[in-house]
């Protein structure tokens, strides 16, 4: 079988797997884990046969006209070059890391069978967009992306949070998704074409005219997609839906697009220099506000997801400075472990039924509990830090690298402008990635306080799944330099400098964090305990459809965080019986290490209250005034015309007697009436 076609299979066979899940998931519900499974894993297969076929070698390139259009033509084209062909297998692999999860994380709910097959939708979705070498077809996956998007977050829709969680995320990034598509069409008009080959073409023979306002365009479409400033406020807010959705989403799949697509366009956005420093704005700001709020946060999946940001900036960062090589070799290693982070976050959910950290430090043996979690999370938090051996030490360093030679001037592909924002704040980012790594290992893993129940071991379905995706969170980075053909030929290996400043930071900050952490345990011991806190099953609860679980806004950050457990209806279905926790102060370094920063870093710096007050208010005041035109103006015309017919008609009934004298003394008056008439004007015209 040809390359070309098993390519083609690749995105396929998930999208045949989502339709038959979808129509035999009631009827015969046996099929439902086979269907979810066996084409994601089918698929998986093929990527990495399609990669190794590929071998970093001349792309694949492929294309049928799709239908005519008269002007610019749409063609049904693949387009695979080696960081396509890397990218697809970290999709699929992924993807079938999720679905076996989920058949254990999600046994029992009843709504498996549309879970499962949205899963498949999506990840179908996203393989297209990595596949194809025509921008109107990725913009098809694109937008599949972002329906399915917003069905799995809002999975549990019978609570508030979820339903608003899910149209947030739809909402803003269909924001972006506006000019990007008005940034599609410009960029197609000037290249003649949509096919990703005749654009990198039209763009190395400089004949883009206006290739600033088209950087920017599709600029903002990927800010929304991958939730970077100022549109990244809805990825925390989508941690309402099932924790291995947010595993999908965060390491695969949407928020991955985004990056992908400018490493697939970058001679696009590098040939405007603007474009450029513009992006690592968003990037050095993106990175910095993720890593401050990620500090102050307390549910364990907000950590991850203001995590993601920041990762996705580093990746924005490296493309600023026209690298596509190092964003998406962190693509791919930031995928491994960040996958394992969310999944191993719901074991940890799973057990502690509770998504607070708060509420984790309380509890004394959760590592014993649950030892491959403890062991695969530890791995994966020491890759994000970025500590060496582990993949995100090499990625992250191939970022700085490419920042610190674009700085000092040794690369004339970006301005040294956004290589110097992107290495200060990529360095500063180093050392809040520790610090809140840090914090989140001590507070899940070494609490004090009641023992943690013991529920037996994992179900092997999600134990195995961690064990599996910390293979290459440990060997990715070491194994990069033998897939250099495969990153346009380029060795990614870390220097001196880079190594000694990112290395350094990330020292700092977990060491900074470790001793206030100390500091904070030593007065959380000496403090008196205010009372018994709710158990977890009783805050499980009050989590219901009709009263979602919330802790009051005006308690104190203590009894909150004594009160807090899980606030998602997923914990009700994974987890078991729990006993009461003592509402002692939790010990947390964030709020030392933020101090007055705190508060705002935990609001997220309250950019939903701007975003409320700047576009939300007016918006649903301009709605308000057009009901009120409608209802009150137009309506008055509709009535009006209605009532003036009504009128007529009562007028005309009243001559509708059915009296027969009547109606011929009508007829006979009307014919003196014309009589009369005709004479008059015959007399007027005759004396004229």
């Amino acid at each position: 079988m040809s390359t070309t076609t098993l390519a083609v299979l690749v995105p396929l066979l998930p999208f045949l797997g989502a339709v038959a899940g979808l129509l035999l998931g009631r009827s015969a519900p046996g099929f439902v884990r086979p269907l979810a499974i066996l084409p994601t894993l089918a698929a998986a297969v093929l990527a990495v046969t399609v990669a190794v076929r590929q071998g970093g070698g001349q792309p694949i390139s492929t294309a049928t006209e799709l239908t005519p259009t008269g002007s610019v033509p749409i063609d049904l084209s693949l387009y695979i070059d080696g960081f396509a062909a890397l990218v697809a297998v970290l999709v699929a692999v992924v993807a079938t890391c999720v679905q076996l999860y989920s058949t254990a994380y999600l046994r029992e709910d009843p709504r498996y069978p549309s879970y499962a097959a949205l899963v498949s939708l999506f990840t179908s979705a996203m393989l297209l967009v990595v596949y194809s070498g025509d921008l109107m077809v990725l913009l098809v996956g694109w937008e599949v992306m972002g329906i399915c998007s917003y069905f799995l977050v809002g999975h549990y829709w019978e609570t508030e949070a979820a339903r608003s969680a899910s149209l947030k995320a739809f909402l803003v990034t269909k924001l972006g998704d506006v000019p990007f598509l008005i940034g599609l069409f410009a960029l197609a008009t000037d290249a003649g074409s949509f096919r990703i080959t005749k654009i990198l073409g039209t763009v190395a023979a400089g004949g883009l005219d206006h290739p600033t306002l088209i950087a920017l365009l599709l600029l903002a479409g990927v800010a929304g997609k991958s939730a970077q400033f100022p549109l990244h406020t809805w990825l925390p807010d989508a941690m309402a839906g099932p924790t291995p959705v947010s595993a999908l989403i965060h390491a695969a799949t949407m928020v991955a697009a985004g990056v992908y697509f400018i490493a697939r366009l970058l001679p696009v956005f590098a040939a405007s220099a603007a474009a450029l420093v513009v992006m690592a704005v968003m990037a050095a700001v993106t990175m910095v506000g993720s890593g401050l709020a990620a500090l102050a946060q307390d549910d364990i999946k907000r950590v991850l997801a203001y995590s993601t940001i920041g990762q996705l900036a580093y990746m924005t960062g490296a493309l600023a400075v026209a690298d596509r090589s190092a964003a998406v070799f962190h693509l791919l290693s930031h995928g491994a472990f960040k996958a394992l982070l969310f999944l191993g976050a719901g074991v940890i959910i799973h057990a502690a039924g509770t998504n607070s950290l708060a509420a984790m430090s309380r509890m004394d043996g959760l590592a014993k509990r649950i030892p491959d979690a403890f062991w695969t999370m530890t791995i994966a938090l020491l890759a994000l830090a970025a500590i060496p051996p582990f993949a995100g030490f090499f990625s992250k360093e191939a970022i700085l690298v490419a920042a610190e030679q674009t700085a000092t001037g040794h690369s004339d592909l970006a301005p040294s402008a956004a290589g110097w924002l992107v290495l200060i704040a990529g360095v500063l980012t180093a050392l809040l990635t520790a610090a809140y790594a840090a914090r989140l290992w001590l507070m899940a893993f070494r609490g004090r306080g009641a023992a943690a129940p013991d529920h037996g071991k994992e179900p092997i379905a999600m134990t195995g799944v961690l064990w599996l995706l910390a293979i290459p969170t440990v060997g990715f980075g070491l194994a990069a330099d033998s897939l250099a053909d495969w990153f346009d030929g380029r060795a990614l290996t870390p220097t001196l400098a880079t190594s000694v400043l990112g290395t350094g930071a990330a020292v700092i900050g977990a060491m900074l964090t470790y001793a206030l952490w100390q500091r904070a345990t030593a007065k959380a011991a000496t403090a008196p305990a205010a009372g018994p806190a709710r158990s977890a099953t009783a805050t499980v609860g009050a989590t219901t459809a009709e009263q979602p679980a919330a802790v009051a806004a005006t308690v104190s950050a203590a009894t909150a965080a004594a009160e807090s457990a899980a606030e998602t209806p997923e914990v009700a279905e994974v987890t078991h019986e729990h006993p009461t926790v003592p509402a002692v102060p939790a010990a947390d370094p964030g709020r030392a290490l933020l101090g007055p920063l705190h508060r705002h870093a935990a609001e997220g710096f309250h950019l939903d209250a701007v975003y409320d007050r700047l576009f939300v208010r007016p918006v649903r005041a301009a709605a308000r005034l057009v009901v009120f035109l409608d209802r009150e103006v137009v309506d008055t015309y509709v009535r009006g015309a209605g009532s003036g017919t009504r009128l007529l008609g009562g007028l005309v009934r009243r001559a509708q007697t059915g009296n027969v004298q009547s109606y011929l003394s009508a007829l006979l008056a009307g014919a003196v009436v014309l009589a009369i008439a005709t004479a008059v004007l015959a007399n007027v015209n005759a004396g004229s």
